[in-house]
């Protein structure tokens, strides 16, 4: 299992889909000092050391994130059926766009209310996801031409 290249690819999904959880995807400081914050699973707003944070609809990229990062685990324990690992792959490569779609938004409302602000790594982190789980189906796709090959020579 560890010794094929689409599992490090999907385990690298997975890691990068759980850190963009925690980390930021939008940062904004006012001309008030009011510091303004989104995360996958929230969105906290700091005035005076007093954050209010606030997690619907913003927890909904979360939920996404949670459940590619699920899907591609179940992918990584079905190495055996590779037809199945490929619809997977395409399942999660929905969850993947819903996941960066609402994280995006998210963040451009957050943009218009706010007036600016930058987006921070938990925006681009789901990015490297769909690189890598891409990148996976590609290699789930060799695998199974390569067996399907090796049968039609015997």
């Amino acid at each position: 299992m560890w010794q094929r290249i689409q599992t490090v690819f999907l385990v690298i999904a997975i890691i990068s889909l759980v850190a963009s959880i925690f980390l930021p995807i939008w940062a904004h400081i006012d001309e008030e000092g009011k510091k303004h914050v989104l995360y996958a699973l929230h969105y906290t707003a700091t005035e005076k050391d007093q954050p209010t944070t606030t997690y619907l609809p913003y927890s909904i990229t979360a939920i996404f994130a949670i459940a590619s990062a699920t899907i591609a685990f179940i992918e990584i324990g079905k190495f055996k059926n590779r037809m199945l690992q490929m619809k997977l792959g395409a399942l999660n490569s929905l969850f993947l766009v819903a996941t960066i779609g609402t994280a995006l938004y998210f963040a451009s409302q957050m943009i218009k209310a706010h007036e600016g602000g930058t987006y921070g790594l938990g925006m681009w982190l789901p990015g490297i996801a769909v690189l890598c789980n891409l990148l996976s189906n590609r290699f789930i796709r060799k695998d199974e031409k390569l067996v399907r090959d090796s049968e039609r020579l015997r």
